[in-house]
């Protein structure tokens, strides 16, 4: 593809996004774009990464690059966004971006002239400037910054900036099947650049793009593809060979088979969850991963009868709980524009609604782990504060810092957000 059909690409994907959400659809961009090339095999590789990287750009930037247009009294339109990613992202003059513009067959139609002129005025100026409100240089809706300078304070533009990067390609070393060592020879020979994770045994870091899928490490299941924060807090779960761990929303089954690679893959580990598609996906993953000691169910609500003929009988019970999601924006960073105050809530509600049926699953002795990929309080330290309240027989066991919780930040860790929590039952 030329540049100029890329562009139009994105522009096209741009739209879209915008109709759907514009009427209330809460889908995301992901699967959108997965939809998008599907219907269009004629676009290669190259191409999809490309239409991806402007459309996720404008999604990072899309808050920035508004203010910038509105402060041309112009309209922040998907096209207008996309130019403002070639001016101040990818730092193009006139001459190169009208070659993203040039108005060929299949092309993005050339510039009219206020955006010729707009490019011309704007050519190598920063991105941030010193009149935009916190929120905007932030790239978060105005309701969520109170909670935000809650939990980061004086690391609040650092943090912010940190959940707007680009994520890495995380792997988690597959132990019953191969060793860490084994699987980077097998990479670094297939030309991905693959380093060691410093802090965490098991883990890989892609520092590129590469194909993955087309390695033996990843065909017969020697690695999964896991932030390296969501395996650092599902080793809180230190559960030992023989015991029983209830995963209570098991989903895809990451965590799952992380902690049945932990165990040696002798014990058992009793995967539940409410939604069947996410549990099927996990039995093709345990096949593949080699794993044989996950026992899944499907609930039919959080108050099945099943669950409790297990109250008292597991040595550790991990929620994973669903949330805002918001630790994973680097990874969806439309996900902060589809959440409102009021999911946040109702997210909140059914955390509590999940602890308060996990929670008699634990025997005495036993743990409860609560994990969340969302960085606000409001999941997770005062979710810690309502067990303590409402489950009687819980206490804390300190992990790090003052408050002794699990806290991990893409601008402090390198990793996605995530908050854990350890809690005792009392013998």
């Amino acid at each position: 593809m030329k540049p100029s059909a890329r562009m139009a690409s994105s522009i096209e994907l741009l739209e879209r996004l915008d109709v759907l959400w514009g009427r209330g659809e809460r889908v995301a961009a992901d699967g959108v774009l997965q939809r998008y090339f599907r219907g269009r095999r004629f676009i290669g590789s190259k191409d999809r990464t490309e239409i991806a990287r402007v459309v996720y750009g404008v999604l990072r930037h899309g808050a920035t690059l508004e203010w910038w247009l509105k402060r041309a009294k112009r309209k922040a339109s998907p096209r207008g966004l996309a130019l403002g990613h070639a001016v101040f992202l990818d730092e193009l003059g006139e001459a190169e971006v009208d070659v993203l513009f040039d108005g060929t067959k299949y092309g993005a139609t050339p510039l009219a002239p206020w955006e010729r002129a707009w490019v011309g005025e704007h050519t190598g100026l920063n991105l941030l400037h010193a009149d935009m409100p916190t929120a905007v240089r932030g790239e978060v809706p105005d309701w969520m910054l109170p909670a935000l300078d809650e939990v980061l304070g004086d690391d609040l533009s650092t943090g912010l900036a940190g959940l707007n990067t680009v994520a890495p390609v995380d792997l988690r070393v597959n132990v019953l099947k191969s060793s860490r060592d084994l699987v980077l020879e097998n990479l670094r020979a297939k030309g991905l650049e693959a380093e060691a994770m410093e802090h965490n045994g098991m883990g890989i870091r892609l520092m590129g793009r590469g194909p993955l899928r087309e390695t033996r490490a990843f065909r017969e299941g020697w690695v999964e593809i896991q932030d390296e924060g969501s395996q650092l807090a599902a080793q809180l779960v230190r559960a030992r060979a023989g015991e029983r761990v209830v995963d209570f929303c098991a989903g895809a089954g990451g965590k799952t088979l992380a902690l049945a690679a932990a165990m040696g893959n002798e014990g058992e580990i009793l995967a539940w969850d409410v939604d069947r598609p996410r549990l099927t996906q996990m039995e093709g993953r345990l096949k593949r991963a080699g794993v044989t000691m996950v026992r899944m169910r499907k609930l039919k609500s959080r108050r099945d009868p099943f669950v409790a003929k297990h109250h008292g009988t597991a040595d550790w019970v991990l929620v994973d709980a669903p949330c805002s999601g918001s630790g994973t924006w680097r990874r969806s960073p439309d996900l902060k524009w589809r959440t409102s105050a009021d999911d946040l809530q109702i997210a909140v509600a059914r955390q509590r609604a999940i602890l308060a049926a996990a929670a008699p699953c634990v025997k005495p002795g036993g743990r409860l782990v609560y994990i969340t990929c969302s960085v606000f309080m409001d999941e997770n330290e005062r979710q810690v504060d309502w067990v303590l309240k409402e489950c009687p027989g819980f206490t804390v066991e300190r992990l790090d810092g003052d408050q002794g919780f699990l806290r991990l930040w893409p601008h402090r860790n390198g990793t996605d957000g995530f908050f854990g929590a350890v809690l005792r039952k009392d013998v």
